[in-house]
């Protein structure tokens, strides 16, 4: 599949539509296509040594900016789920990563499991910060980016295993995020691109947490911005159908967000999923080709067993030359 696709906007969005599929043209993200990546067929379970060299430096920088785009927090609220951590029980890296082998000890495709280990020891570093907080958006955004990073995974049950496996490493609760995405998914697909940036006029459980978020993001008390917050917004965004740049804009300075920082996150999340797009296709094609010679090998293997076989059973040798005893 093209990485790349062109951008084709929907004038008339199905706001029930379940999945990823629509592109929002802007500047930043204008190539982005939720749905690339699950446009190779289903892939073996066996990968060749060290496929994402790329995808790996693109993964660091992924979380990396998250990791110093945090701000401190003094407040507290019902809406949201506060993790904070002092400094006598943060785990060290290896912990996380050693319990996350312990809840899934099945081994896992190098396509996969390369993004996976960067990614749990970026998010290690950022759940463990002092000013760390859990709200739905960043739930939405992991989500996503898991979801995305693990289409085509050979079998649905090891990938939900693997996404409870990975969220528990962390000490959080892999249900709570899959129940906040659904349910602000399920929101935004109500929504125009109008009534989205205009929360803050209109009661409802998801607007009481999207005026939580400015808030707490205006008053830079309380809110830690990460690159899973960005997808989380793009993501609002693809389900309310919003296709006009201009709405990006809009929501940022509603919740108090700076949208540079979003636009270059998104990009960043971008080149990422165009990578993997790439890895993925590379790997299909060396699967695809091993498989050729596994039965190139195969058939070459029969045909010697039947020349053989025949051979065999045609060979006459004239009674005369055979040694009779005495």
């Amino acid at each position: 599949p093209n990485p790349n696709p062109n951008p084709n906007p929907n004038p008339n969005p199905n706001p029930n539509n379940n999945s990823p599929s629509s592109i929002f043209p802007m500047a930043a993200i204008a190539s982005l296509s939720f749905p690339a990546l699950g446009q190779s067929d289903k892939i073996s379970n066996f990968a060749p040594a060290r496929p994402l060299g790329s995808v790996s430096v693109v993964c660091r920088r992924f979380s990396r900016r998250s990791l110093t785009s945090s701000r401190a927090s003094t407040s507290s609220s019902r809406s949201i789920i506060h993790c904070m951590s002092s400094v006598t029980d943060v785990p060290p890296v290896s912990e996380t990563k050693s319990n996350f082998l312990k809840a899934y000890k099945r081994p896992i495709p190098s396509i996969y499991n390369t993004v996976l280990q960067e990614l749990i020891v970026q998010q290690h570093l950022m759940r463990y910060k002092r000013t760390y907080r859990y709200d739905p958006v960043f739930a939405l955004g992991f989500v996503t980016v898991y979801d995305q990073l693990m289409e085509g995974y050979p079998s649905d049950q090891d990938r939900d295993a693997i996404f409870k496996a990975y969220v528990e490493a962390l000490n959080e609760d892999p249900k709570q995020y899959r129940i906040d995405a659904q349910k602000i998914e399920e929101w935004a697909r109500t929504q125009t691109s109008a009534s989205l940036v205009d929360f803050s006029t209109r009661d409802g459980e998801v607007e009481a947490l999207l005026k939580d978020i400015a808030g707490r993001a205006g008053s830079k008390e309380g809110f830690s911005y990460s690159r899973f917050f960005a997808v989380g917004l793009f993501r609002l965004l693809e389900l309310a159908g919003a296709t006009d740049p201009t709405v990006l804009d809009k929501l940022c300075a509603s919740l108090n967000i700076n949208k540079k920082s979003v636009d270059r996150d998104l990009d960043v999340y971008r080149n990422l999923l165009s990578k993997l797009v790439q890895a993925k296709e590379l790997l299909k094609e060396y699967v695809e080709r091993e498989k050729k010679k596994r039965g190139e090998r195969a058939e070459s293997q029969k045909t010697n067993e039947t020349i053989s076989k025949c051979m065999g059973d045609s060979i006459y040798i004239p009674s005369f030359l055979v040694e009779r005893k005495p």
